[in-house]
């Protein structure tokens, strides 16, 4: 149909964009003065984002004391949520 057709070249059209622009703004040579002496990370900077990133791993591969902090209020609002939807395909019913 005309609408897959549309659809399909505005993906392929906003990927080749996407690849055009990450090109341009990683691998682009700088033109203000101003940019070309900037560093990468301070040492401050880099004491905030190691123990972050740390953190992130760690919870990424070993998720588990999220889940135990959490679960008691995840129960709570999957209950609520639960009888909500029981009342109101009841009253739907009625």
């Amino acid at each position: 149909t005309w609408v897959a057709f549309f659809a399909a070249t505005g993906v392929i059209l906003s990927a080749a964009y996407a690849l055009w622009l990450y090109r341009r703004v990683i691998f682009g040579a700088l033109t203000k003065d101003s940019l070309k002496n900037l560093l990468d990370l301070s040492p401050r900077e880099k004491a905030i984002i190691y123990p972050l990133v740390v953190l992130v791993i760690f919870f990424g591969v070993y998720p588990a004391p999220v889940f135990d902090a959490t679960a008691q209020s995840v129960k709570a609002l999957v209950t609520n949520v639960t009888a909500s939807i029981n009342s109101a395909q009841t009253a739907a019913a009625n």
